[in-house]
């Protein structure tokens, strides 16, 4: 950010406040939770400037991609990337201003949301990650150009299990190319693969029970399809520079906090393009992470994974979500006042 000025305080006699009386926790979704006009809540408050930053160092429009474009637009992966992180790093601004000195005790992001809480917790600088964020996009993109996908979500009684079942079942018998690929509690799963074959599984997973809904996606995100993205990604995060860590980050890939060496995140960030995303053991896993009292923030578009956390994690654990500029007032009058 900017740098001191001469009226404040230097950092010899400066003096943060104290610690609030519970250890905050942030939440950041991924690729799917975007909508067409997202960022007009944001366009005229300061909070904006993040996204002319950020538009500066990938040469994108990205103010264009939150305001203007189109759902259509926005189903593309390199395009959804970029947005979706760009407005997460807006409300994180605007959630630090609120806040007066947000620390927070854990991150966790689901999928590309796991960029925005290495980038909250200090491990990459945000410069870095949205030049990253491109280049994953990119790189998913031009994976899902090979062999086009999509997903969709599953609800149920004993859905995870059922869903191993069926994906398994059919790359037994019909060579389809379908896979679990986010666990995101005990009822809820996405299934990952070609269109054709996850249209089959939900059709059988619906005649069994199931709700369905697809996600906003162009592609099979978390499955041995997107091998083809991980050699430009694996150069992109190799030439990145990672940095100590001020918190706990829970990875999608082995639902760990990792505190200590941030270079672990180079071979993490690659795998997560293959594997699923472990959200169910990852919410068991912050709970247990924070220390003391523990309040947790969604931020980014949505609602989903605020309401995926109430369902997980026990009564006393407060979740609200941070979306809009009346949001983030909110919050700070609840918790910080």
């Amino acid at each position: 950010m900017s740098a001191p000025t001469s009226q404040e305080s230097s950092p010899r006699t400066a003096r943060r406040p104290p610690a609030p009386p519970f250890g905050v926790g942030l939440l950041f979704p991924g690729q799917g939770a975007q909508r067409p006009g997202m960022g007009e809540p944001w366009r005229d408050t300061p909070h904006w400037e993040v996204v002319t930053r950020l538009s500066e160092i990938t040469g994108r429009d990205l103010g264009r991609l939150l305001l203007d474009a189109g759902a259509e637009e926005l189903t593309r992966t390199d395009t959804a990337q970029l947005a979706t992180f760009t407005l997460e790093m807006v409300l994180l601004d605007a959630l630090r201003s609120a806040a007066g000195d947000l620390r927070p005790v854990v991150c966790a992001g689901h999928s590309l949301g796991e960029y925005a809480a290495l980038t909250a917790s200090g491990v990459l600088h945000v410069e870095d990650a949205v030049r990253l964020v491109a280049e994953r996009g990119a790189a998913m993109e031009a994976a899902t150009r090979l062999t086009p996908g999509t997903m969709a979500v599953l609800i149920g009684e004993d859905i995870v299990s059922r869903a191993r079942r069926l994906a398994a079942r059919m790359r037994a018998t019909r060579r389809a190319r379908v896979w679990v690929a986010n666990i995101n509690g005990a009822e809820q799963v996405v299934v990952s693969g070609t269109v054709e074959d996850v249209t089959a599984l939900a059709e059988e997973a619906a005649r069994g029970g199931a709700r369905v809904f697809r996600i906003p996606v162009g592609g099979a995100f978390h499955t041995p399809l997107m091998a083809p993205a991980a050699p430009r990604l694996a150069e992109a995060v190799g030439r990145t520079p990672f940095h100590p860590a001020n918190c706990s980050v829970i990875a999608n890939v082995d639902a760990r906090a990792h505190l200590h060496h941030p270079e672990r995140w180079r071979t993490m960030m690659v795998r997560q393009l293959v594997m699923p995303v472990r959200w169910a053991g990852s919410m068991s896993t912050l709970a247990a992470t924070a220390p003391g009292r523990l309040r947790l923030v969604e931020v980014g578009p949505g609602s989903t994974l605020a309401n995926l956390a109430r369902r997980a994690l026990p009564e006393e654990i407060p979740v609200r979500s941070a979306a809009t500029p009346a949001a983030v007032e909110a919050l700070a009058a609840e918790w910080w006042s």
